[in-house]
Formats: C-alpha cells, sequence, structure tokens
C-alpha cells in the first residue's frame, strides 16, 4: 500500500497493493493496523454504496453535527472526486483538492471530518463505495454549492453541459454561509 499527501491537510490519496493474474485481482480494502501506520485510526460506523450514471455531481456533502471521516473508492466505472476543506482552524481551509478514481486503479481516497465531499460520474455508470466514521445525520447534513466561485472547483464537465444535480445539490449553500467545522484538525 502506498499512501500520497496532497495539498489539504490529512487528505491521503492510498494506493492499495492488488494482487493480479489470470484468475481476477485480490486487494485489502481496510486493514485497522496498515492504515493506522498512515494516521487512519478512526473507527468505521457505516459503510455506503451509491450507483450513478454518468454526469451525474453527487455533493458537495458534509454534516455540521455528527462530522463524517470517509474512506472512498470506485468499484465500477470512474468518477472525478472532490474534497473541499471546511475546517477552520486547517492551513488549507477553503481550498479543494480533486482526482479521478478509478475501478481499474483501485485508488482509494481518505476524506477527514470536516471537509464537504463530492463526485462527478465520468463512465456509463459509477459504484462508489464508502466507509463512514459516524452515522449518517440528515438533521445536519449540509450541502455545499458545487459551483461555488469562491472556492472555484474545476470539474471535468463537457462544455454546454450542465451536470445532474438532486434538489438538495441544486439548492447548495455558498462558501460565504457555509459553517466551518471547528473540531480538532
Amino acid at each position: 500500500m502506498r499512501a500520497e499527501g496532497t495539498p489539504l491537510s490529512g487528505v491521503k490519496l492510498i494506493s492499495p497493493a492488488v494482487h493480479s493474474d489470470e484468475r481476477g485481482f485480490f486487494l485489502e480494502t481496510w486493514h485497522s493496523e496498515r492504515y493506522a501506520d498512515i494516521g487512519i485510526t478512526l473507527p468505521f460506523v457505516q459503510d455506503n454504496h451509491s450507483r450513478s450514471a454518468r454526469g451525474i455531481l453527487r455533493g458537495l456533502h458534509l454534516q455540521t453535527e455528527q462530522p463524517q471521516g470517509k474512506l472512498v473508492r470506485v468499484t465500477s466505472g470512474a468518477v472525478f472526486d472532490v474534497v473541499v476543506d471546511c475546517r477552520a482552524d486547517s492551513p488549507s481551509c477553503g481550498q479543494w483538492y480533486g482526482v479521478t478514481l478509478t475501478a481499474k486503479g483501485q485508488e482509494q481516497l481518505w476524506v477527514p471530518q470536516g471537509c464537504a465531499h463530492g463526485f462527478f460520474v465520468l463512465t456509463e455508470f459509477a459504484d462508489f463505495l464508502y466507509k463512514c466514521t459516524d452515522y449518517y445525520h440528515p438533521e445536519s447534513e449540509l450541502s455545499l454549492a458545487w459551483d461555488d466561485p469562491t472556492i472555484g472547483v474545476q470539474w471535468p464537465i463537457p462544455d454546454g453541459t450542465t451536470p445532474r444535480l438532486s434538489a438538495k445539490d441544486q439548492a447548495g449553500v455558498s462558501w460565504e454561509n457555509c459553517p466551518l467545522y471547528t473540531g480538532l484538525v
């Protein structure tokens, strides 16, 4: 397993060791001791699996109470995955990081508590898995506007197209109205 830092404090891009031959492949997607060695020590309490079609944009989501750390990966297809640092005490607060995650590459991304997260589907379909450090808390869920000009995420959306969004994501709040996470970074 290889873990790389990113421009955002605590966000890590992880490349697990993949063992493959003519029969297929095998990889460990979670091993508490190995992940603790790279600083991921929070317990996971909930796993989620979503399937989305090409052109769908999910996010940018965070919970203002019960913030979730997320270990995410794609098991089918490809997405452009984005993290926005919403942690008030972080040196990278207000910055974003984006990376393409693919089933072929088997990459994982660690999204710490207090960061907003979202993705844009690049292939016909994408299956996306999340390991979460806290339970879904719909009363405190917030969507940060995916197209907020202050943040300036450079989504790989083809010219002349608009991403498909949920009603909740269409009503996302601006960066200036986003409550910042004040827990430990």
